[in-house]
C-alpha cells in the first residue's frame, strides 16, 4: 500500500502543477488586464489561489516520497494537498484526478500498517 501511495502522491503532485500553473497565470491575467477581470471568470481570493498552486503541488510529491519511509507524515500532507486543491480550485474536469489521486495516496499511506514487502 505504500508503493501505491507513493504513485499516486507524485501522480497528484505532477498533474497539480500543471493545474497550478494555469490557476496562477490567471490569477496574473486577471491582474494585469482590468478588462478580462470584467469580462472573464472572477476570482474571490487570488492570494489563496496563488498560495495553494504552489503549496499544494509540493505537499502533494513530498507526501508521496514519504509514503514508504513515514507513512503518517506523508499521508497527512497528500491529504493536506487534496484538501487544499478542493477548497482553492473546486471539483471539477481538471481537478478531479490531481484531487482524488492525492486523497487516495494520503489514506493508503495512513492505512499502511506494515512495510511493503520488497
Amino acid at each position: 500500500m505504500r508503493n501505491a501511495a507513493l504513485v499516486l502522491g507524485v501522480i497528484g503532485g505532477l498533474w497539480g502543477m500543471v493545474v497550478g500553473f494555469f490557476s496562477y497565470g490567471y490569477t496574473e491575467l486577471l491582474a494585469r488586464y482590468e478588462e478580462l477581470a470584467r469580462s472573464g471568470i472572477p476570482v474571490n481570493d487570488p492570494a489563496l489561489v496563488r498560495l495553494v498552486s504552489l503549496l499544494a503541488p509540493v505537499l502533494a510529491i513530498a507526501g508521496g516520497a514519504m509514503a514508504r519511509s513515514a507513512n503518517l507524515a506523508g499521508g497527512i500532507l497528500m491529504l493536506g494537498a487534496a484538501a487544499g486543491m478542493y477548497h482553492a480550485f473546486g471539483f471539477g474536469v481538471f481537478t478531479m484526478f490531481p484531487i482524488v489521486m492525492c486523497g487516495l495516496g494520503g489514506l493508503l499511506a495512513l492505512l499502511a500498517r506494515r512495510p511493503d514487502p520488497h
